[in-house]
């Protein structure tokens, strides 16, 4: 299993994805959402920063489904998706995770037909790895 490489900055973010909460870092002083975490705001440039909750209802903006070869740990479940989602309430922020059945499920627990462009996903990080995940929003 892959982990994250968590630098300073973006400690915050993992440590709330592993509670199951998607947080993204805000500039204490302007507002302005940003992601990736950085020390500097790219507006203001505040060294500010605070970690905003967000809905984590996002849609699908972009996706792939690598084939081997793969990464060892990866091999096993191929195919799988590797989904880009563009949060709602900061389409600027787009976030990358796989597109599950449901929170914790496998990588490749969802056929790769189903994913479509636009459809409606929301946050829901694995709760052994706490690496980002996406199940679809019913409707």
């Amino acid at each position: 299993m892959l982990s994250p490489v968590i630098d300073p900055e973006g400690a915050p973010f993992w440590r709330y994805a592993a509670q199951g909460e998607l947080r993204v870092q805000a500039c204490a002083d302007c507002g302005a959402l940003r992601f990736p975490p950085r020390p500097c705001c790219p507006h203001c440039r505040s060294f500010g920063t605070e970690w905003r909750p967000l809905s984590g209802h996002g849609r699908v903006w972009s996706y792939v489904v690598p084939h081997p070869p793969l990464l060892p740990d990866y091999a096993e479940r191929a195919p799988y998706n590797v989904i880009v989602v563009e949060l709602v309430e900061a389409p600027h922020i787009r976030l990358v995770g796989n597109l599950v059945t449901e929170p914790g499920a496998a990588i490749d627990s969802l056929p790769v037909d189903r994913i479509r462009i636009g459809a409606k996903v929301r946050f829901a990080a694995d709760p052994v790895s706490g690496l980002p995940q996406w199940v679809p929003e019913r409707s």
